[in-house]
């Protein structure tokens, strides 16, 4: 076996407990299926080849459901868990390391010609049901929460989330981790951090006699 089948199959029973063999990984994950296609399709897409690329990358589509132009650019240890829905516009660029769940899309905005679809950069975990648009860059280790909408760069290390995705910076600089579905929420807690001024303030009213004297003059 080629050793960068090896390396995607390896990469998959690492990332996915539910993976339990290397030929279960062969004959049954689509988005390793999908990724074999995608890497012939792109070698023809690079040699001019543009019409017998997207062939192939149409036949993946229907047999697997994720969506990958041949243009894409995708780098080592890749990994789509479940993958139905996902999409990789034809300017995308992935760097190694880059995991994607179910629903995820790395696409573009408008009829720009050029760069017009993500970079995402070594690291990066897109959760489940994510949309990454423009041409934004992912820094190195982001983490994007599940059902979060990016319309702009994010910074290396950072996680976000909401739509529209808000960043919250990762103070410990560890590398994240696939639990994306325990996530900050800075609007929560903003909100949380008000009600809890407010409650401050209507005790510090209420012993200082202000409510009372109001209630009397009315």
């Amino acid at each position: 076996m080629p050793s960068h089948l090896r390396e995607d199959i390896a990469t998959v029973l690492a990332r996915d407990p539910a993976a339990k063999s290397r030929l279960e990984v062969y004959l049954c994950y689509p988005g390793f299926k999908a990724l074999r296609a995608h890497r012939r399709a792109h070698a023809l897409y690079c040699r001019g080849h543009f019409l017998l690329a997207r062939m192939i990358a149409s036949r993946s589509y229907r047999k697997t459901g994720i969506d990958i132009h041949p243009g894409a650019v995708i780098g080592r240890r890749f990994f789509i868990d479940h993958g139905s829905g996902v999409v990789i516009g034809e300017t995308a660029e992935i760097g190694d390391d880059v995991t994607l769940y179910q629903g995820v899309t790395l696409g573009g905005t408008g009829k720009d010609h050029g760069k017009r679809h993500p970079t995402v950069e070594d690291g990066v975990i897109v959760g489940a049901g994510a949309k990454v648009l423009g041409p934004i860059t992912l820094g190195k280790n982001v983490k994007v929460g599940a059902g979060a909408v990016v319309l702009k760069p994010v910074p290396e290390g950072c996680t976000v989330v909401g739509n529209p995705g808000r960043i919250v910076r990762r103070k410990d600089g560890s590398r994240p981790t696939l639990d994306h579905s325990n996530l900050p929420d800075p609007m929560l807690e903003r909100l949380e951090t008000l009600q809890s001024r407010l409650t401050a303030l209507e005790k510090q009213l209420y012993h200082s006699g202000y409510t009372q004297d109001t209630t009397e003059e009315e």
